[in-house]
This record gives structure tokens, sequence and C-alpha cells, in this order.
């Protein structure tokens, strides 16, 4: 797997890039976030926050504009606004440093199982108007397909796979954006949000106070 590690500081880029290695892994390493953006498609994304020059969420931002990479933030910055918007503009983890190496390879394993995607014997899910296509990546409500950036689809598609049950947010973050902090689950809501604005009807997904979301079914 070649991994593109978008980290300014020496003390930190050099030792990780050699263990990353050490497991087997390709690292091409860039020091700043114009040399992110114009580094060659990596199969996956480490990424630093405090850069000199662009600001990591910018790179986020564009770097998920072009394709569903897999990143991890890698940062300092542990606040829960940072990992909120981290999230939000597509990261599919965020890891605050100091870490371990173990913990920061199995995380990328876990992302990259996640990416590839569950998959049911006929590929399809349905349940009420909503049709998921898995292996073509798409969402139709009542024959109608939906523009849903990739993080609305895993979440929409979790909630048809669930029809009719109540799915926690702390299993929506951990399967949706594979991340086990639970602090604020406020992203979640603005996806949810996004959702129901594009499927016409706000009713279809319900919350439930306190615990999370239900996909109502006829």
């Amino acid at each position: 797997m070649d991994v593109l590690l978008v980290e300014d500081d020496d003390s930190i880029a050099v030792p990780l890039a050699d263990g990353l290695r050490r497991e087997g892994f390709t690292v091409t390493r860039a020091a700043s976030g114009e040399e992110a953006l114009a580094a060659p498609e990596a199969d996956f994304v480490l990424l630093d926050i405090r850069l000199p020059d662009v600001d990591g969420f910018t790179v986020c931002r564009e770097l998920r504009a072009r394709s569903d990479v897999p990143i991890i933030v890698v940062s300092a910055r542990g606040e829960e606004v940072d990992r909120v918007v981290g999230l939000e503009l597509g990261a599919d983890d965020y890891v605050v440093k100091p870490f371990g190496l173990r913990e920061l390879v199995a995380r990328m394993r876990a992302v990259s199982r996640r990416k590839s995607g569950p998959r049911d014997d006929a590929g399809e899910l349905k349940a009420g108007p909503l049709a998921v296509d898995l292996r073509a990546h798409r969402i139709t409500c009542d024959g109608r397909e939906l523009a849903v950036t990739a993080k609305e689809f895993d979440l929409l598609a979790l909630l048809v796979r669930e029809a009719g049950a109540v799915v926690d947010r702390e299993r929506i973050l951990r399967d949706v954006w594979n991340t086990t902090w639970y602090g604020s689950s406020k992203t979640v809501d603005v996806h949810v949000a996004s959702l129901r604005r594009k499927l016409g009807d706000p009713t279809l997904i319900e919350t439930v106070r306190g615990i999370g979301f239900r996909l109502r079914t006829p």
C-alpha cells in the first residue's frame, strides 16, 4: 500500500515513515500542503493539520474532492471542534498525537476494510422507496437517483441495512467514520440533515432522542 505522509516535523515524520515501512507500507512524504496536493495519488493519506503553508483542513477538503482515498488526520490538535471539522471535511478517522504505531496501523487497516465495503450476495439493499446499489455505489429513492457524498452513502446504506431498527450514534461513528471517539456526534446530525433534504421526505429518517436514528419502513 502506498502511503502519503503529510508532516512537516522531521522528528515525527522520519521515525513514523521508518515504522510504516517496517510494516510493509511504501511511504512518500510531503512536508507541506502544496507538496501533498502535487503528489501522485496514493492508496492512503496520513495528514497533519498544522502545515507551514496550506492548512491541513484545506488539503483534506481538496483531496476528498478529487477522490475517495482513505484519509486519517494525525494531529496534536485534539479539541472537539477540530475533530468535528476534520470528519465533516471527509477524513475517515482522527488520531491525536502522541500515538502508538500499532494503534495507527490498526486504524489504517480498519479504514481500508471499511473502504472496501461490506457487500451482500445481491449487491443491493432495499427498504421502502430506497434502493442501495453497493457495487455501483448508487442510491435511488422512488427511482430517482440521489447525489450523495461518500459518507452520506455509507450512512444511508447502514440505515437501510438496519431498516426499522434504531442505530445508535456510537455505531454510526464506528461503522461510517471508523472512529472510537464519542465526545460529540454533531457530524452525524449534519449528515443526517443533508440526507433528509436530498430524500425530499425528512420523515424517512427518524430521530430517536438520546439514542440515534431509524429508517422508517412502511
